[in-house]
């Protein structure tokens, strides 16, 4: 049983258009980017013209060449998600993070986050790549309610666009930036609770999805592509039959790998648009913050009786479900 009090995100300021891949010379137009993969524009923590010049052709020049560290971005999310909950950071007993593609390997990347907000608290990461939300939430729900504070701090900041080669259109175009920081609680009630959830690896194709320590993403898009659809529908599926709940009443936030990913998952288990949240064409593939950034950005819209499916998919490869219920009672 895990309880959620609140949620914040956060997008740095400088904004990557189709039109600016395009005048990279990447070998892609603004149409073949918007059809492919249904991203008008996404958010980077690095300089334009470091992109512009470089295309980050050294990829140990990202960091320098950052406005924000992974860091300042889940401080942002997490001042967010604690005023949403009414708390303050000297509330939060634990912080756990994640991230596709850390800043440090050592230390974790929740003692750099704590250590921005003035958290003096355990830290670790739970990391499953675009699939951490899910993860983390999965993993905290499963721990003895006294075995953890009474509130939680969960954030999942990503620099994806630090380890994108900005002359591959495979990838140049997907990726943003973004983080994401939730509240919760296994011993303090709130109206929003998290029901059920399930997660799973396939290791034997561990190797589809990879950022290399000093290296740049790479993916098999076929295999994974192919994948997402198919482990996103049948998860959705899932809670559907689960739940039962109204159509009216059941909302979809999935991992915002593509919009053609989202809408094909939508098409197969019937969810209409309004009952389908995303951001993905707006700020592109943000990883492990995608869901949760999008649950975020609509925390105005979440109202008393419903049920919000969220289903996420990552490298390893792995995939994770939670159902998120809200009380009738405010």
């Amino acid at each position: 049983m895990l309880y959620l009090h609140g949620l914040g995100h956060f997008h740095p300021e400088n904004v990557i258009t189709n039109r600016f891949l395009a005048e990279l010379d990447i070998g892609s137009s603004e149409e073949w980017i918007l059809e492919r993969v249904g991203i008008k524009t996404r958010r980077t923590t690095l300089s334009l013209d470091y992109i512009r010049e470089t295309k980050n052709r050294d990829i140990r020049a990202a960091q320098a060449a950052s406005v924000y560290t992974s860091a300042d971005m889940a401080a942002k999310a997490a001042h967010m998600a604690l005023e949403r909950a009414n708390l303050t950071a000297e509330d939060i007993g634990l912080v756990v993070s994640g991230s596709t593609a850390a800043e440090h390997v050592c230390p974790a990347e929740a003692a750099a986050v704590a250590g921005r907000l003035g958290i003096t608290a355990p830290c670790f990461d739970i990391n499953s790549a675009c699939s951490t939300f899910g993860m983390q939430i999965n993993i905290l729900s499963s721990m003895k309610p006294d075995a953890l504070p009474p509130f939680v701090l969960v954030v999942t900041p990503e620099n994806m666009t630090r380890v994108i080669d900005y002359s591959d259109r495979r990838s140049a175009p997907l990726f943003g930036d973004g983080a994401a920081a939730s509240v919760v609680s296994s011993q303090v009630p709130s109206r929003m609770e998290f029901l059920s959830g399930y997660y799973a690896s396939n290791t034997l194709s561990w190797d589809k999805v990879s950022v290399p320590r000093t290296g740049y993403f790479s993916q098999d898009g076929n295999a994974v592509q192919g994948f997402a659809i198919r482990k996103t529908t049948d998860m959705v599926k899932e809670l559907q039959g689960i739940y039962a709940v109204n159509g009216n009443r059941f909302f979809f936030v999935g991992h915002q790998a593509n919009f053609g990913m989202l809408t094909t998952v939508c098409e197969r288990c019937g969810i209409t648009d309004e009952h389908h949240w995303f951001n993905v064409d707006t700020y592109g593939n943000t990883g492990g913050a995608g869901a949760p950034c999008v649950l975020s950005q609509h925390w105005n819209d979440i109202g008393p009786g419903d049920y919000i499916g969220i289903v996420v998919v990552g490298a390893g490869l792995t995939w994770a479900r939670v159902m998120l219920k809200v009380s009738d009672q405010r």
